[in-house]
């Protein structure tokens, strides 16, 4: 077991480094880049985000030539010297192997440098957004298991019963729904825009929540979640159903189960002594996409409906704005949060089912 975590703990390294080598090439043929914004903002074309020439990549245009012969639309009248002295500022004035290796060497030490047009440290800004979204990743992915594993289970024990009938009305109603009409619904219903005003439409606490007392303090932070949770869990809560029933069932109409219920075992201790950690193996699998989508990608548009800002809203904002400090390194992280949630899963699989030995098969 050591030699196995050991081994996939050095794995991690050339894993994200691959990642964040595509990352960083793809980036180098993206039309437009942080010059090419500020130049739009300077030249009246504030909203002009993208652009020809992928200037976090191309070599620019030396200092002294004539403007009008840039690489960056909208830069006509523009002191080339200036437009050299942005490509500096922003560190593209180096070859890109060299930015690479800079930029590696420096997220070793989680040192990701500043926004390009924030003047803060990206560091810093994720810290400051990540409550937001370790708040919903990890509710929705608590919530969504405990809610679905019981439920998915009760409904293969009685498959075919009125009870697993209007269940399964439910899952396929929160699988159709997508998280985003919920959300605008139930701000609708209950958040004050149309009809009654139970739960706040934004903020993940009040304004003065630092004020309340601690038990105040529970309750205002659960009351703003509650909508949240709502949306981002319905559909997949419905999803982890429909698969923790579909895997128990398959387990249960095993010839081992036959076999151990003929021998006069109890329905429970077949269940919980036998079906169940050969059935939770495939539930477990798809724990660490659903965490990462559930903390990260997927709360962008849940965090945008409720105003809360989050990784999600951060990231999308860097990657309109050509921020490519925060791009990078929220790429990053999650990168390396995911490989290491994998790892994790693979410890747990060999926690509930001790046959499995990832150690044995790489041998």
């Amino acid at each position: 077991m050591p030699a196995y975590i050991l081994r996939r703990l050095l794995l991690i390294l050339p894993t994200l480094f691959g990642i964040m080598l595509i990352s960083f090439a793809v980036i180098q043929f993206v039309p437009g880049g942080p010059v090419e914004r500020m130049v739009a903002v300077l030249s009246g074309n504030g909203g002009d985000r993208m652009g020809g020439g992928g200037d976090f990549g191309g070599q620019g245009q030396p200092a002294g030539a004539d403007s009008s012969s840039s690489q960056y639309r909208g830069s006509q009248g523009l002191d080339p010297a200036f437009i050299e002295s942005l490509r500096k500022q922003y560190g593209l004035d180096k070859p890109a192997y060299e930015r690479f290796w800079i930029m590696m060497r420096n997220y070793v030490t989680f040192d990701f440098g500043k926004s390009f047009f924030r003047d803060t440290p990206v560091l810093t800004l994720i810290e400051q957004k990540l409550p937001v979204s370790v708040s919903i990743g990890l509710w929705v992915t608590l919530l969504s298991y405990l809610i679905s594993i019981p439920l998915g289970v009760r409904k293969a024990m009685m498959d075919g019963s009125r009870f697993d009938a209007w269940t399964s009305g439910i899952v396929v109603v929160g699988y159709a729904i997508p998280g985003f009409t919920l959300a605008i619904l139930l701000l609708t219903l209950f958040a004050g825009s149309s009809f009654w005003q139970i739960f706040p439409n934004r903020g993940l606490v009040s304004e003065n929540w630092s004020e309340f007392s601690l038990w105040h303090k529970i309750t205002d932070y659960a009351w703003h979640m509650t909508l949240p949770l709502i949306a981002m869990s319905f559909s997949a809560f419905a999803t982890l159903t429909i698969l923790t029933k579909n895997s128990f069932l398959d387990e249960i109409r095993k010839q081992y189960v036959l076999t151990a219920r003929m021998k006069g075992l109890s329905s429970t201790r077949v269940l919980y002594g036998h079906v169940f950690r050969n059935a939770m193996l495939i539930v477990i699998a798809g724990f660490p996409a659903a965490f990462i989508s559930a903390l990260f990608t997927g709360a962008l548009l849940i965090e945008r409906t409720f105003s809360l800002d989050g990784l999600g809203w951060l990231s999308y904002n860097a990657l309109v704005d050509r921020d490519y400090p925060i791009v990078l390194a929220n790429l990053y992280i999650f990168s390396l949060v995911a490989l290491v949630v994998g790892l994790i899963t693979d410890l747990v699989y060999m926690l509930i089912d001790p046959r499995i030995d990832f150690e044995a098969r790489e041998v």
